[in-house]
């Protein structure tokens, strides 16, 4: 799965519109739909921003390796 599905299946699975993510997370929305089209190549800050935050840090080693750790509170949106 690739960067842009990830962040999609996040933002699903928390159950947020791209608009309300983008609030959440502070990223513009211009952006954030073509990251999420993979128009544009997200680079490293509006991936932090997501990976670092409080509410989707549960999901940042999903978001770099594809695999969960639940004992460690890692976890995947699927």
């Amino acid at each position: 799965m690739d960067l842009p599905a990830k962040m999609k299946a996040i933002r699903a699975r928390e159950g947020l519109t791209q608009g309300e993510f983008c609030e959440v997370v502070g990223i513009s929305i211009s952006s954030w739909k073509k990251y999420e089209a993979g128009i544009t190549e997200m680079g490293l800050q509006p991936f932090l921003k997501v990976a670092n935050h409080e509410r989707f840090r549960k999901y940042a080693l999903w978001l770099t390796t594809g695999e969960a750790a639940i004992e460690c509170g890692q976890v995947s949106p699927l």
